[in-house]
């Protein structure tokens, strides 16, 4: 999996039909946090900055997202420089409590807040879990929306024109033996 942030993984008007999608990257982030003590938030964004799905009680979502996008791509290029591969995860860790974000995917992330408490082997055991089931379930709703949209196939192309041809006869009249033949297109 190759990370460009700063490339548009998907065009902004797909955003509606990726919404499709958003019920059942809700659960899994409602399940993580049921199987995490200590989270206090769980939200899922594509690498552009949109929220995809959060729940964040107390906290913007669309600020969080931003913020992971531009964290993400301070990450990758770091990665990337350092020659430490793709992208995996980011940890932050404040006076009170840690962000992280997992790679959800080719297009989206999984960022979750958590107290300082948090069992932090914990958080990475159950969020790359869900980085992973996240990840899944956005490559497949955006595979399905592509293979639903009619191909956008070139016009065939045409045989080439074939030439007009034109007799014409001589002024000498009909049936003389100066008959020239011209072509046009």
């Amino acid at each position: 999996m190759r990370w460009r942030p700063f490339e548009r993984q998907r065009p902004r008007d797909g955003r509606n039909e990726l919404m499709a999608a958003e019920p059942e990257i809700l659960d899994e982030l409602r399940r993580l946090r049921a199987r995490v003590p200590h989270l206090t938030g769980a939200l899922a964004a594509g690498v552009d900055g949109l929220v995809l799905a959060h729940d964040t009680p107390g906290v913007e979502p669309e600020g969080v997202a931003a913020l992971t996008a531009a964290a993400l791509g301070v990450a990758v290029r770091m990665a990337d420089t350092t020659g430490q591969g793709d992208f995996r995860e980011l940890l932050v860790r404040g006076v009170y409590g840690y962000i992280a974000t997992y790679a959800a995917g080719h297009g989206a992330v999984l960022t979750l807040l958590a107290q300082d408490r948090v069992n932090v082997g914990r958080l990475h055991l159950e969020g790359r879990r869900a980085g992973v089931r996240i990840g899944e379930l956005v490559d497949a709703h955006e595979a399905s929306v592509r293979a639903a949209r009619p191909a956008l196939t070139p016009p065939r192309p045409q045989p080439p024109a074939k030439p007009l041809i034109v007799r014409t006869r001589s002024a000498r009249g009909p049936g003389t033996a100066n008959a020239r033949t011209t072509t046009e297109s």
